[in-house]
């Protein structure tokens, strides 16, 4: 739980303070009257009378009530100290910055667990420990630096990790970012990045609350609660980028299927981050980069100008834009003629937009004026801007200050030069700007920004599938393992996901009045071994009896093999369908091009299941072989619509059948009549 002493406390005692900067306690002394703390400050120092000017007390049962307490001492000390205060002193904020608990010890994770008892059954709220505290407008309880300027408006930072928040703070601040608030949460015992979040999501205040938050997460414990108030946030008019560290694959199995071999635990940590609309990134530059972008004019579309006095920073962010799906659209034309006509003779005006080196800050303004106010076709100015030591810098960020103020186009200020500029750079930030200093990783954080989804419905599709018709199949499943081939079309039948005709049988008479029935040429395929292809298996384009009786004849003498089945030879384009259940998380949708795409190039998106038919289009259009999909070079594309349908009934189908912790539909065949699920591996565990 999250309360009011913690976030506003009127009065905080520092156990561990100590006249010493150096030392955490010291520092925490040293930060809060830096910081201007206008409440009661207390001291426990059994050693100092006085730790920088304020009086300390010997022990903690010699203060006054207090409401927060950051704790500085000794693992072990911890307990009896924090009893004392919780039972005594009316305490009911705890920080405990100290480490060696259970991220060390077992011992240490015994005395955690203490702790957390007493600090609960006081009704108090606890961050911690193994963290370097908290920070923001009230008040500066951390033992660190950088200690950034708190603005109301400025960002939500939350981290899992001390260390790693204060390189965050330090790319932040070389940005311009300004903050309203920093939480460690360290070993997260009553409190983690989840519980913080809530927080902000349930006491939002539009007027007065940051819309604006940036997240690095190493363990999501809870992935429902993220979703929901991340989401709830988004929805609220905030704005949530976020790392997930430690994103190596899991408690794999030997790749049974491309479901298996593809999806990972990181898998569901992007598709939760895609339903719940938070901007994925994977590095400080590119988190901080994402946040910068978040204080800027809001982007309503791809079309970008980019204005510059030197060519390669702009063909190197023209490429990064054209990577992440942005348009750098090509200016030409009498608009375009008559603002060369006002530049310097060498200058370009088809996009990149080049005012070349001598270009003065009074063609800088002309531009952006053109860019704002006639090129309809452009949605945002991306300016790069350093030194070429014949123009006055201070005047052209001037222009740049001033334009971004004026413009509704949103401006991204790229000034390089932040050592010979550094002084003019430095004053273009105090005026409350902030500035990406590298073009590439813009380019590259936009890109992550735009094409991130809106966060997804919560509501489930029931339509077209059967729900307690799942339920009867799943119930009366003898044991775990593989469907066989008629358990898997029952279960795909209920939730309307068209299957190609197909018949198994161990009687060769069978198996060619059959195919007599749906006419050559046919497929053949084992039934038992799990992995088909690798043993052969499997005989395609089988076009007289006498092949198919061949093929069966040679199959039923394969290891494991107990019949045939036999299916139409269908033509059309090779789609892929898959689901994994992850922990906590549900289950995660794959989607994608079959084949060599899904084999070779892993070209799959993901989804969190139930999804929304939004999400199933955006998972559609995210993929590289999206174009295939849509139809090119004369090639007509797949009904997109009944594919996102499938997509759909198949996560309505794993909510309600959670023992399904893996499926596989390779190839979902996409031809003239629609599209069939050619081949099918459902692995179920009951218990």
């Amino acid at each position: 739980m999250i309360n009011r002493e913690l976030i506003n406390p009127q009065s905080i005692v520092i156990v561990g303070g100590s006249n010493n900067v150096q030392k955490p306690g010291g520092r925490l002394v040293r930060n809060l009257l830096d910081g201007k703390y206008k409440g009661d400050l207390y001291v426990v120092n059994a050693k100092e009378t006085e730790v920088q000017g304020v009086k300390s007390y010997a022990n903690v049962a010699e203060i006054p009530d207090t409401e927060l307490a950051i704790i500085s001492i000794p693992g072990k000390a911890c307990p009896e100290v924090v009893e004392v205060l919780a039972k005594q002193k009316n305490v009911r904020a705890f920080i405990i910055i100290s480490a060696g608990f259970g991220e060390e010890t077992v011992e240490g994770g015994i005395i955690e667990n203490q702790l957390l008892d007493i600090i609960n059954e006081a009704g108090a709220s606890f961050i911690g420990p193994n963290c370097i505290g908290v920070m923001n407008t009230n008040y500066h309880g951390v033992f660190t630096q950088p200690v950034p300027e708190f603005h109301h408006d400025g960002v939500d930072f939350i981290s899992s990790s001390g260390g790693t928040a204060l390189f965050i703070l330090e790319s932040a601040l070389t940005k311009g970012l300004r903050f309203s608030s920093v939480w460690s949460v360290g070993n997260s015992k009553q409190n983690g990045v989840e519980d913080v979040l809530e927080y902000m999501d349930r006491n939002f205040n539009p007027v007065t609350d940051s819309k604006i938050k940036m997240l690095y997460i190493e363990s999501i414990k809870q992935p429902d609660k993220l979703l929901y108030h991340a989401s709830s946030l988004i929805k609220k008019g905030c704005r949530i980028a976020a790392i997930k560290a430690g994103s190596t694959d899991s408690g794999k199995r030997a790749a049974s299927s491309h479901t298996g071999a593809i999806a990972s635990s990181d898998s569901a940590v992007e598709a939760l981050f895609r339903k719940a609309g938070i901007v994925r990134c994977f590095s400080r530059e590119e988190l901080t980069t994402v946040a910068s972008i978040f204080t800027l004019n809001e982007v309503r579309g791809k079309n970008c100008a980019i204005i510059t006095h030197a060519g390669g920073p702009a063909v190197m962010l023209a490429d990064a834009l054209s990577k992440g799906h942005l348009n750098v659209p090509n200016l030409e034309g009498p608009i375009a003629n008559e603002l060369k006509s006002k530049l310097y003779p060498g200058a370009a005006v088809g996009n990149p937009i080049d005012i070349i080196g001598t270009g003065t800050p009074e063609h800088l303004a002309t531009v952006i004026d053109y860019c704002e106010n006639k090129f309809d076709e452009v949605d945002l100015m991306m300016v790069i801007f350093g030194s070429p030591g014949v123009v006055n810098d201070y005047d052209a960020y001037e222009v740049l200050h001033k334009k971004m103020g004026q413009c509704k186009k949103p401006i991204f200020p790229i000034l390089p030069s932040i050592v010979t500029a550094g002084p003019e750079v430095r004053s273009f930030i105090k005026k409350g700007h902030v500035n990406f200093s590298d073009e590439v990783t813009l380019g590259t954080a936009l890109s992550r920004v735009l094409n991130t989804p809106t966060p997804a419905s919560t509501d489930i599709q029931l339509y077209g599938v059967d729900v307690p018709e799942v339920r009867r199949i799943i119930d009366q499943l003898p044991a775990d393992g593989y469907l066989n081939p008629s358990q898997v079309r029952r279960l795909l039948g209920a939730a309307n996901i068209p299957m190609v005709a197909e018949f198994t049988s161990d009687d060769k008479d069978e198996i060619i009045e059959f195919a007599r029935k749906v006419k050559y040429p046919v497929v053949a395929k084992v039934v038992g071994p799990v992995h088909k292809s690798d043993i052969g298996g499997v005989a395609l384009n089988i076009k007289y009896e006498e092949h198919l009786l061949f093929e069966f004849e040679r199959m039923m003498r394969l290891p494991e093999v107990t019949s045939i089945m036999v299916q139409p030879m269908l033509k059309g384009t090779e789609l892929f369908l898959g689901a994994k259940y992850e922990e906590k998380f549900w289950h995660v949708v794959l989607c994608g091009l079959g084949g060599i795409f899904v084999e070779v190039l892993k070209d799959v998106s993901y989804g969190l299941s139930p999804l929304s038919y939004d999400e199933a289009y955006s998972m559609i259009r995210s993929l590289r072989g999206y174009p295939i999909i849509k139809g090119t070079r004369g090639q007509k594309g797949i009904d997109e619509q009944q594919y996102a349908d499938i997509i759909v009934r198949l996560s309505t189908l794993l909510r309600f059948a959670t023992e399904i912790k893996e499926i596989d539909i390779n190839p979902l065949l996409a031809t003239d009549r629609g599209l069939f699920a050619v081949d099918a591996r459902i692995r179920i565990e009951k218990k």
